[in-house]
């Protein structure tokens, strides 16, 4: 069965057209004028393994804010798309990665139920990336939490670099979504909740 999807959101603020391979080979393609947010998503797709083709277009002569968020919308929703009714797969989904100074943990759970925590290091006084702010990584990460329906939390156990900081959350969260998403050949396509349904 393929889990693939394809999901397209226009707005008066983006323009954004992803199409999503949960069962790829890390190959990411398209276009994003945020090099930085691009950076970043390059690693959730290196280390989750899915395909990612993005096509971004936004007000960003304003800031970044609506095209991150939109495209965490977008990401949010191609992954439940592809994800169906979920039958077969892990569910959750836990790494803690080292990144030099820095240790982060990421934790998920594919349970129709969005929440996202985020412990540690405030984003926020970070300052800019080039043209992204670095409060936008939150932003990111609790749209996507909210639109793929799942549970995110995120701690920062210490670090000093903010690159390092910032780039450790988004390996870790691939690392999490590959474990995630995978299809444990035990469950032979039965739903993995014991309520019998991973919908909400």
């Amino acid at each position: 069965m393929s889990r693939t999807a394809r999901i397209e959101r226009k707005t008066h603020e983006t323009d954004i057209t992803m199409a999503l391979n949960l069962d790829g080979s890390a190959r990411m393609t398209g276009s994003n004028p945020i090099p930085f947010f691009e950076h970043m998503l390059g690693h959730i797709v290196k280390y989750s393994m899915i395909d990612l083709e993005l096509t971004l277009k936004g007000d960003i002569e304003i800031d970044c804010h609506h095209s991150v968020e939109d495209t965490a919308i977008v990401m949010g929703q191609a992954l439940t798309a592809a994800l169906g009714n979920k039958a077969g797969i892990f569910r959750y989904g836990s790494f803690t990665l080292p990144m030099d100074e820095v240790l982060t943990t990421v934790t998920i759970d594919l349970s129709g139920r969005p929440y996202f925590v985020y412990r540690g290091e405030p984003l926020k006084p970070m300052g800019k990336f080039g043209i992204y702010d670095s409060e936008l990584t939150l932003e990111f990460l609790h749209k996507l939490s909210i639109h793929a329906a799942m549970n995110l939390h995120v701690q920062v156990h210490y670090g000093d670099n903010r690159h390092h900081i910032h780039e450790s959350i988004f390996k870790a969260l691939g690392f999490a979504l590959r474990q995630a998403v995978a299809v444990d050949a035990r469950r032979a396509g039965e739903i993995p909740s014991t309520k019998g349904s991973l919908l909400g």
